[in-house]
């Protein structure tokens, strides 16, 4: 395993600390609906790009595009879920469309895992 690989597990696992940070805020906050929909997305994706970083560096997936989906998974959940974290605690987003960006970026990670599984190894 490479130390790209390895940066992207260690911001999983910061992405799941924080999913759970962002679940215990949610049940004691009022109103707290984007932070429940932010914490699951890091908690979703937080092991999805584990998974795809442990089966692309197995050649269970093509190895770069499985390595471009976690990644995908890692900048796109973390767009999306900061977006509305900072809309819940700021009052405004990170940028117009952050969280529909990053939603969009989530989709298009799970698309780009799917093609590393059927890709032929050489």
């Amino acid at each position: 395993m490479n130390g790209a690989s390895r940066l992207l597990i260690v911001c999983a696992a910061i992405m799941g600390a924080c999913g759970v940070i962002l679940a215990a805020a949610a049940a004691h906050l009022p109103d707290a609906t984007r932070l429940a929909a932010a914490s699951s997305m890091l908690l979703f994706h937080a092991p999805a790009a584990i998974a795809t970083i442990a089966a692309a560096d197995r050649a269970i997936v093509h190895p770069k595009l499985g390595f471009v989906a976690a990644a995908g998974f890692v900048i796109a959940a973390s767009l999306f879920a900061g977006d509305l974290v900072l809309r819940q605690y700021a009052g405004h987003g990170l940028f117009p469309m952050a969280a529909p960006t990053g939603g969009t970026l989530l989709i298009l990670s799970w698309l780009v895992l799917a093609v590393s599984a059927m890709w032929p190894r050489r």
